[in-house]
């Protein structure tokens, strides 16, 4: 028996649904005009590398509230 989910769902689920899990799925959880800009900018596109190498990518950015709160290449 296999109980994976495709990667579409997964990305799914922690993102629209965590909202929708809220109420807040008007506010946040999909990139749209109106909706809180809050997203992680990875160095790779996950739909284009093997599963098993997601778990190696690493964070370029975190987006906020529309502004960068942190960014990889800036010293902490």
């Amino acid at each position: 028996m296999d109980d994976t989910i495709s990667l579409e769902d997964a990305i799914r689920v922690m993102t629209l649904g965590g909202a929708y899990s809220m109420r807040k799925e008007n506010e946040f959880g999909s990139i749209e005009k109106g909706k809180a800009a809050n997203m992680v900018v990875l160095d790779q596109n996950l739909f284009e590398i093997d599963p098993d190498s997601i778990i190696d990518c690493k964070v370029v950015y975190i987006i906020f509230a529309g502004k960068i709160v942190y960014d990889a290449k800036m010293p902490e």
